[in-house]
């Protein structure tokens, strides 16, 4: 049975008609996201209307129901999960693309919208939004704004809160607000829409996005190149970032990743290879081949013992099947992961890995690293058996020091994943306790009664 007040239960039941679930299967498919951690909401609702959704949160509020926003939980973090039971919404049902003005290269969505549909509707028109998380095909964009998602293109063309013009949502008041402007200048107040992104549902609901777009480029070109070791292709690194030439991707694995693309995933790599760069370039055909000439020549240096490049689409896939080779050969050293980001300015990538390894060896677990170089931007992957007691608790005292090893390098605890409940507790090592106190502040303003996914990035 659900635990909500009768009145709110009736009140919400009337507003929302079918979009009102309390139903306990119907309610365990929400529990859960792609952190695998699970708690059951008290109901779900799946509003047509930000009409729906502002009259939602107003009688939430009274009641002081929590209210928890949902895309379609492909985060890692645990950002969606209500773990103070209430409401979940979901906004599968608000999934129209609103509009597509070209000629201000800007596109107006709801939050449910899945990012490859709006790479799919952008393309005839030569357009696309730049966040591409892996989870791109499922994820919402809705979803992406509320942890700043990122990807591979983010080190050219920035991450999601680098690529919205404006913002409408639903504060924990109930009130509707409207952030930002659809014009790519704007300087009118405070930037409340760059605020709102990355909040992960704390201070209010986004129920429309009007999202900046960037054209599509005519070509792509890779480079894949392979170093003696992590130092050397660091140091490819500064000096592919250094030049005028910015990569659209500039992708990093370590010297594990290397080994398990080759010896599980066939990938055609030397034995003795001990990191590897994944460079792309795109652009007209008049420019691509001298971008990719400059790209090229920074990357070759002390340690470089391969460097091979596309020179059309069929060899650029052959190239990326080294890093498409990975998360499949992860699979086969252990049942459990825990894929947590962090980040480091890009000089400080070596001592990353190199402590990431000798905290593999410290906690008997194997522990790769991969991701987003331009952006000193990793995935640290920590693999182990969660059915085993031992192994779950060296998993998690193993990931605490990984935190603290990226504050220490000057890094941070995110790059695109966000804090949600896997990092919450981290926060005041990474935050001074004024610049806590603030964001406390702006919560208790935005969202007077904390109904606003409690529990999830700021600490008790």
């Amino acid at each position: 049975m659900s635990a909500l007040p009768p009145g709110l239960a009736q009140e919400l039941a009337a507003l929302l008609g079918e979009g009102w679930r309390t139903d306990p299967g119907e309610r365990l498919a929400y529990a859960y996201d792609n952190s695998r951690r699970e708690a059951l909401p008290d109901a779900v609702a799946l509003p047509s209307t930000r009409e729906q959704a502002q009259a939602l949160v107003r009688a939430c509020r009274a009641h002081r129901v929590p209210v928890v926003a949902r895309g379609r939980g492909t985060n890692t973090t645990g950002a969606s999960v209500p773990v103070a039971a209430g409401v979940v919404v979901s906004f599968e049902r608000m999934n129209r693309i609103l509009d597509i003005r070209s000629g201000d290269r800007c596109a107006v969505v709801e939050p449910g919208v899945l990012n490859g549909e709006l790479q799919t509707a952008l393309a005839p028109h030569g357009l696309f939004w730049p966040p591409d998380p892996t989870s791109a095909a499922f994820s919402t964009v809705g979803g992406n704004l509320a942890c700043n998602a990122g990807g591979p293109r983010a080190v050219k063309y920035g991450a999601s809160r680098d690529n919205v013009l404006a913002l409408t949502a639903v504060t924990g008041a109930g009130e509707l607000i409207v952030c930002g402007t659809a014009t790519t200048k704007g300087s009118t107040g405070y930037d409340l829409h760059r605020l709102l992104v990355g909040s992960e549902g704390t201070l209010a609901l986004i129920v429309e996005a009007s999202l900046r777009l960037t054209p599509a480029p005519q070509q792509r070109r890779a480079l894949r190149a392979v170093y003696r070791d992590v130092s050397a292709a660091a140091r490819a690194v500064a000096r592919l970032m250094a030049q005028p030439v910015t990569p659209s991707m500039l992708e990093f694995m370590d010297a594990p990743c290397v080994r398990l693309a080759r010896e599980v995933g066939g990938a055609d790599l030397p034995a003795d290879a001990g990191a590897l760069l994944m460079i792309e370039a795109d652009g007209d055909a008049a420019t691509l081949p001298y971008a990719v000439e400059a790209l090229a020549r920074a990357a070759t240096g002390d340690g470089l013992l391969a460097l091979d490049e596309a020179a059309d689409e069929a060899a650029r896939e052959r190239l990326w099947a080294a890093r498409k080779a990975l998360s499949p050969a992860l699979r086969t050293l252990a049942p459990g992961k825990i894929n947590e980001d962090v980040v480091v300015p890009v000089s400080r990538i070596p001592p990353l890995v190199d402590g990431v390894q000798a905290l593999a060896q410290e906690f008997a677990l194997p522990i790769v690293c991969f991701g987003h170089a331009g952006n000193g931007n990793l995935h640290v992957n920590l693999l182990y058996d969660p059915a085993d007691a031992a192994q779950s608790e060296r998993a998690q005292a193993a990931m605490a020091r990984v935190f603290a090893l990226a504050l220490d390098l000057g890094g941070t605890l995110s790059g695109e994943h966000g804090i949600g409940l896997a990092k919450r507790d981290f926060m005041p090592q990474a935050v001074s306790a004024p610049t806590l106190s603030l964001m406390r502040q702006l919560k208790a303003v935005f969202d007077p009664e904390g109904i606003l996914n409690p529990g999830k990035l700021l600490p008790d």
